[in-house]
């Protein structure tokens, strides 16, 4: 079959998928004629030239189209095609006014100029010394783009992948790609396995390489942690490791034992043998337990330097506080006085704030100095409300240094502090607990605030559940419910659950705070929301932006992708200024969250904010945060996410007035006791369930939950280490 081949200049694209490549783009050929053309692209930008092989097709919506199955670009020679290109927003400092004013002023030569004699860029008025210095070094940084993607477009790289990769190796690029293209998968977020393999593969490494098995266990090792793994039990990894890289156990076992023990010999794993049984971890993630296990260790055994009479501070609890404390929440205050680590549990109603209060009330007569901080800013502030005293989250208090990704609290520079507690420590992964122990000075006290019953941390580990166990920290279990509460149908179905019993929406004495309301076709939940959000919620002078909608996932007709999408067009419909990345258009005042850690801008993961300000020609993105401002480039988009709807794992330590929660048996896979629990506590006056009684009935009756494969129970009680 013979190609056809077409010819023109890139007036506009129709559709561009950043992640993918695939792109539908308009042509105009020589005869002035505009064509579309679809295909895989990259690197491709307004104005250029481009030279497309492949073949005519008719789309029966679309009509006639020119579809590519390979093609080459040219930088632009003509006065229109130089004002596109510059105009697209690819050279920063250049935007579609300047980039008239530009090629009106250097002609044909404009790109030349802009090469080699970039100080004449001055010579176009409201361009100082700081834009010019902006514009020579994109379009450097766009010069060496271009080379790493004629290197990466053989392998299917796609260009947002591409400019990551420059942004961190700079010039290396190439050559450390060459050498390691596995490093991707740690040093390049968004990259997985299968594109670095991809690529290991395009570049000669050989299916059965030793070199490519290790890269097959240190991923697997990696991916483990989703689960909450820190371990993997010897044979699984083997078996996982040989179907990741479709290798047959038999025929490959010589090349995993090498892999095996070469990663050994390099420390980039360690072996625990318990109860004859063999796991393996990374040595960074047996190191982070291991130091988390000595450091608790050694602040239990140091001696408090500050004598406390509990007799008197037992005294002072009873005068001083206005509401009176239980039994359960005075033995849960002066049990922080009487050991170095303690532990606070209980859930929604049972007067966790108040023994926060009631502590702060005597550390502060005892002239004590306190921190107050939680793992997520929404948690922060609520604690912040709750008490009237300072609070913040881990990572600001710690304060992260972004010139070496570390926390500048540590244990060469701890925390000035005589108590610091916690709160939500049920969301505590075992790389932050070990961040706060390791910056906890060896005198204070520590305190750890949580609901036991919540959702374990989204990052590995189980922490707060091991310190429990390991009874090296007393524990205070809240059990008695307030009154206040006991009126909330939204507490008493929370406890319901909890006990394994379905939610009601009648129940005597209480106010009507919880609603079920019942639907098979979650086709047809939109709809609900809608009337939620635009009129129920109005009656209760709740605002829609006091309100959320948690599901149990991404996909799906109602996962957070689809819901976001919905809600952005029902809650932001104006037309206002907005970028489009990856499919996801974001809009001024749009709700956004934070979805990794970023250091140099201090958000941090589970971040909430609303879009300031957008501007569509440089590409930026400004969005108000709780603690801070932050501005995006185009290419740091893919941090964010529309934050209209959530994940429910996403929602732990927030509260909002009113939350909306579509439970239905797609979800089935993900439906346990504790993750309705965890949803319907997010609900301060109005809690609405949508979808299938049979599916909460599912999620109710299934409290086995997986056990996450840790080691620090056991390295708090038992002397076991690695060899």
């Amino acid at each position: 079959m013979t190609e056809d081949e077409i010819f023109g200049l890139i007036d506009r694209f129709v559709y561009q998928n950043a992640e993918t490549g695939f792109a539908i783009l308009i042509l105009k050929t020589k005869e002035k004629l505009p064509v579309t053309v679809t295909g895989n692209f990259v690197n491709i930008h307004e104005g250029q030239e481009l030279y497309v092989k492949g073949a005519w097709v008719y789309n029966q919506k679309f009509g006639k189209q020119f579809q590519s199955t390979s093609y080459y670009s040219k930088l632009p020679n003509n006065i229109a095609g130089l004002k596109k290109y510059l105009g697209s927003g690819l050279i920063k400092g250049i935007g579609k006014s300047y980039a008239d004013k530009i090629v009106n002023h250097f002609k044909e030569k404009t790109l030349m100029i802009i090469d080699s004699m970039p100080h004449r860029l001055s010579e176009i008025p409201g361009i100082g010394s700081k834009r010019v210095e902006q514009i020579t070094q994109s379009w450097s940084d766009q010069k060496y783009i271009a080379e790493i993607m004629i290197f990466l477009q053989d392998k299917g790289v796609t260009t947002t992948y591409a400019t990551k990769i420059y942004k961190k190796y700079k010039n290396n690029s190439i050559p450390l790609l060459t050498e390691d293209p596995y490093r991707l998968i740690y040093d390049i977020w968004g990259i997985g396995f299968k594109t670095a393999d991809m690529i290991a593969q395009n570049l000669g490494f050989e299916l059965s390489s030793v070199k490519r098995v290790k890269a097959g266990i240190l991923f697997n090792l990696h991916e483990a942690t989703k689960q909450g793994h820190l371990y993997q039990e010897l044979s699984t990894l083997k078996n996982s490791t040989f179907h990741l890289l479709d290798l047959h156990a038999d025929l490959h076992a010589a090349q995993m034992k090498h892999a095996l023990h070469q990663l050994h010999d390099e420390e980039k794993i360690k072996l625990i043998t318990y109860n004859n049984e063999h796991f393996l971890t990374t040595t960074a993630f047996y190191f982070s337990e291991k130091s988390l296990a000595t450091k608790i260790q050694a602040i239990v055994e140091y001696p408090s330097p500050h004598t406390f009479n509990m007799n008197t501070l037992y005294k002072k609890l009873q005068e001083h506080q206005h509401i009176q404390l239980n039994e359960q929440q005075q033995l849960g205050v002066l049990g922080t006085f009487q050991h170095k680590i303690s532990v606070i549990t209980g859930g929604p109603g049972t007067g966790k704030t108040t023994v926060i209060k009631a502590l702060l009330t005597l550390l502060e007569q005892e002239n004590m100095r306190y921190k107050l901080a939680a793992p997520t800013g929404r948690a922060a502030k609520k604690m912040m409300e709750g008490t009237g005293r300072p609070a913040t989250t881990i990572h600001r208090l710690l304060e992260v240094d972004p010139a070496n990704m570390q926390f500048k609290h540590n244990d060469q520079n701890a925390l000035e502090v005589d108590f610091l507690i916690i709160d939500e420590a049920s969301m505590i992964d075992i790389f932050l607990a070990l961040a706060i122990i390791k910056a906890t000075p060896l005198p204070a006290h520590i305190i750890f605030i949580g609901d036991i019953h919540q959702l374990p941390s989204v990052g590995p580990g189980n922490f707060l559940h091991d310190l429990i166990a390991s009874k090296k920290a007393p524990t205070t279990t809240l059990s008695q419910i307030f009154r206040q509460a006991q009126n909330s149908m939204i507490i008493t179905n929370a406890y319901k659950i909890n006990q394994g019993e379905m939610p009601s929406t009648d129940l005597p004495d209480c106010k009507k705070d919880f609603y079920f309301i019942k639907e098979d076709n979650p086709e047809n939940v939109m709809g609900h929301i809608k009337t939620i959000l635009l009129e129920k919620l109005p009656r209760h002078h709740i605002n829609s932006s006091q309100a959320i909608i948690l599901s149990p996932m991404h996909k799906g007709a109602v996962g957070t992708q689809q819901l976001n999408h919905d809600l952005q067009l029902l809650l932001n419909p104006e037309q206002k200024a907005s970028l489009t990345y990856a499919g996801t258009t974001f809009k001024l005042h749009d709700r956004v969250m934070q979805i990794k850690n970023n250091y140099d801008k201090k958000v941090f993961n589970g971040d909430v904010g609303v879009i300031d300000t957008i501007d569509p020609e440089e590409k930026i993105v400004s969005i108000s945060f709780d603690y801070t401002n932050a501005v995006y480039s185009f290419d740091e988009l893919n941090e964010l996410s529309l934050a209209y709807a959530l994940t429910i794992h996403k929602s732990q330590g927030s509260e909002y007035e009113a939350v909306i929660i579509p439970i239905f048996m797609q979800h089935f896979t993900l439906l346990q006791r504790n993750l309705i629990y965890t949803a319907i506590t997010r609900a301060k006056k109005l809690c609405f369930f949508i979808g299938q009684p049979k599916a909460v009935a599912m999620a109710v009756k299934n409290n086995k939950t997986i056990e996450r494969l840790s080691f620090l129970n056991r390295f708090l009680t038992e002397d076991i280490a690695c060899r």
